[in-house]
């Protein structure tokens, strides 16, 4: 069950055996303290058998055991991000999905790293296991649809898949949500969470802020490519000269030069998309 020893504080016994002098002696050496004698062993079952019964045929109904997930399921993300799939204090059974798709052009595979816990980054979450889905077919990054399924079933294992939607490819993991923390050390990982809050927000938010600027320098570059020859050298040189200081501002990684870069390309690529389609219209027959 994962519980320390020092975490428990009363023992109760139940079933027949558990009269037995040797049986509650060899228990108190184990556990050091003397089982509770206000639970009579045998009723202590047929109580529980009851219940158990009451609930199964439906008889029962305002008794409801439900498990919960005890920190963040989750996968590791462009950036370092640690991106939750399943919260914590989700109900289980649960089974919850989100697409993603490639960083790189021509990207064949994926390597999907399950974490668990409350901070934003994944270096400072649990690892819970390894895996990779290989064989997407070449595509620029971002076309691939990766689907990722977490489900978890009523004793905490997770099943972890990815999907590629576009081939029907699959690959997982099966492992233990819970892996083995007892409620201490939940607790524990869950108020660092709470102190290292501000910083991990700030953390999020500028590599947020890279992704985001990373993907529009991209997606201009490729815009300049393949439509080179609409591109006016007047159109060309301002969006060059700006993707010049979007770059640096990668190299430099501070959140308000970030900012700047992605309003300014947002700005000059919209322009420039424009222009290009009108000039495609033009060409129309």
């Amino acid at each position: 069950a994962g519980i320390e020893i020092g975490a428990i504080d009363e023992l109760i016994l139940v079933g027949g055996m558990t009269r037995m002098p040797l049986i509650q002696a060899k228990v108190a050496e184990i556990f050091g303290m003397k089982p509770s004698e206000g639970v009579d062993p045998d009723e202590g079952v047929a109580q529980g058998a009851a219940i158990q019964a009451g609930v199964l045929s439906g008889t029962v109904e305002d008794v409801l055991l439900l498990d919960v997930t005890p920190l963040s399921l989750g996968v590791e993300t462009q950036g370092g991000v640690f991106t939750t799939i399943i919260e914590k204090n989700t109900t289980i059974p649960s089974s919850k999905s989100q697409v993603f798709s490639t960083t790189e052009d021509h990207q064949d595979r994926v390597r999907i790293h399950v974490l668990q816990g409350e901070r934003e980054m994944a270096d400072d979450n649990m690892t819970l296991g390894r895996f990779e889905l290989v064989g997407i077919p070449p595509a620029p990054r971002g076309v691939p649809q990766i689907e990722v399924t977490f489900a978890l079933d009523p004793d905490g294992v997770a099943k972890v898949s990815a999907k590629d939607l576009g081939t029907g490819k699959s690959q997982g993991i099966e492992l233990t949500a819970s892996s083995g923390l007892s409620k201490e050390q939940v607790e524990r990982l869950v108020a660092e969470a709470a102190n290292h809050s501000a910083e991990d927000a700030a953390l999020r938010s500028q590599m947020d802020l890279r992704n985001k600027l990373e993907g529009l320098v991209y997606s201009t570059e490729r815009t300049l490519e393949e439509f080179g020859e609409e591109v006016t050298p007047a159109d060309r040189e301002p969006v060059e000269a700006v993707l010049v200081g979007a770059r640096a501002s990668l190299e430099r990684m501070e959140a308000a030069d970030l900012e700047v870069s992605i309003q300014e390309l947002s700005a000059l690529t919209y322009s420039l998309t424009e222009k290009i389609y009108a000039t495609l219209d033009d060409e129309a027959p």
